[in-house]
């Protein structure tokens, strides 16, 4: 199986800081904020899991900006071959 070695940067990590610490946050948005920073300097990735609720969240145009990026982040350190 091919590994994703990208990484999340430091301005989304810092952007996942935040919406974890913010208490009006939503579970999507936490979940997505966790995985992102689960992956900031390690060489693991998103679960399939992970990756559909990414998806839906970007397909979604309810969801503010910041949820977009968290999103986009998980989605671009997706196992490449799920």
């Amino acid at each position: 199986m091919s590994k994703n070695t990208k990484k999340t940067s430091q301005k989304i990590a810092a952007l996942a800081s935040e919406t974890l610490r913010d208490p009006n946050t939503s579970k999507t948005a936490r979940s997505l904020a966790a995985s992102a920073l689960a992956q900031a300097n390690t060489g693991k990735q998103p679960s399939a899991e992970m990756e559909r609720l990414a998806s839906r969240t970007m397909q979604d145009g309810r969801v503010n900006d910041n949820t977009q990026a968290l999103a986009a982040s998980v989605l671009s350190q997706a196992n490449k071959e799920r």
